[in-house]
């Protein structure tokens, strides 16, 4: 995996290529769409900043009196990417909240990037559904305080006003490559295998998000679930397209006598188990066995 926060420019034609590769020879500053920053002794989440989804940068300085400490947060919503003195120290999601640094005695600064790919609209998390990194930080043995956050405007940027320059960058940036397309337009397929995770524009068109490690897991993780309920006689289809659960949710509502609905996401996959949304609304965290246990009953009793 690649550095977290690849951000592309990409200036694709419309058309098929031949398997070109997409050199990212030209890189750009994220101070370019900065928000207005929020200093505060607490790590604050972000919805304290205004923020209802998409990144923040969370900064302070640090003083290590021993080497390499360990960085622990209290709370990661949803995934983090931790950085001093602009090198790559590790990431952190929720299910993993901890990280060896690899820094020596002295000063430096901690720089923490941060997504929160969107708010949980269903079950009991959504009484709970703060986003970003909050809740105590300690360094080793030391509490950390005195933040600077602020707010990365990068979906609600105009590409075609930032200002690139030749070169690489060792932290997250946008990145600037292109390829030439003659042939007639067709459907045409990016691979972003290796780029981790980030936002994409052709052509100054935004294309979307991608997070590959949570997307592939994802996707097997459904893919399984999928194939045991086949197996086990229950009817299932399986929606892996790249609308956002809301729309997914209500594109399933309007289909008629579907009972249930099982929403896969990285939590999901990381923990083995399903949520399962009833007619009613109602979700409901379960193991896929018992699932299969419980729904295979309900049809031989034809109580579906």
């Amino acid at each position: 995996m690649k550095l977290f926060l690849l951000w592309a420019l990409l200036l694709l034609p419309v058309g098929p290529a031949a398997a070109q590769e997409i050199k990212m020879s030209q890189t750009a500053p994220l101070e370019q769409v900065y928000g207005e920053t929020v200093e505060d002794d607490a790590l604050l989440p972000m919805n304290e900043l205004d923020m209802d989804f998409g990144y923040a940068l969370y900064e302070t300085t640090v003083d290590v009196e021993e080497e390499n400490p360990t960085l622990t947060i209290e709370n990661v919503r949803d995934y983090a990417v931790v950085y001093a003195d602009g090198k790559l120290q590790g990431y952190l999601k929720d299910s993993s909240k901890s990280l060896k640094t690899n820094l020596p005695i002295g000063i430096h600064k901690l720089s923490i990037y941060t997504e929160n790919i969107g708010r949980i609209t269903y079950g009991p998390e959504i009484l709970d559904n703060s986003k970003g990194i909050y809740g105590s930080i300690t360094l080793g043995k030391t509490d950390l305080e005195g933040w600077k956050m602020t707010p990365l405007e990068i979906k609600e940027c105009d590409v075609a006003g930032i200002t690139f320059k030749e070169g690489t960058s060792s932290i997250p940036c946008f990145r600037k490559g292109g390829v030439t397309v003659s042939n007639p337009a067709q459907e045409t397929f990016l691979d972003v295998s290796g780029w981790g995770m980030g936002e994409v524009w052709i052509n100054g068109q935004y294309l979307g998000a991608y997070w590959e490690e949570n997307t592939e897991k994802t996707l097997d993780y459904a893919q399984d679930v999928t194939e045991k309920l086949v197996e086990a006689g229950v009817r299932v289809a399986l929606d892996d397209d790249n609308q956002k659960i809301g729309y997914k949710i209500r594109a399933a509502q309007q289909v008629d006598r579907v009972p249930y609905m099982l929403v896969l996401g990285a939590k999901e996959a990381e923990a083995g188990n399903i949520s399962v949304r009833d007619r009613k609304g109602e979700t409901t965290t379960m193991e896929l066995d018992a699932f299969i246990a419980k729904v295979t009953a309900e049809i031989r009793n034809r109580s579906l």
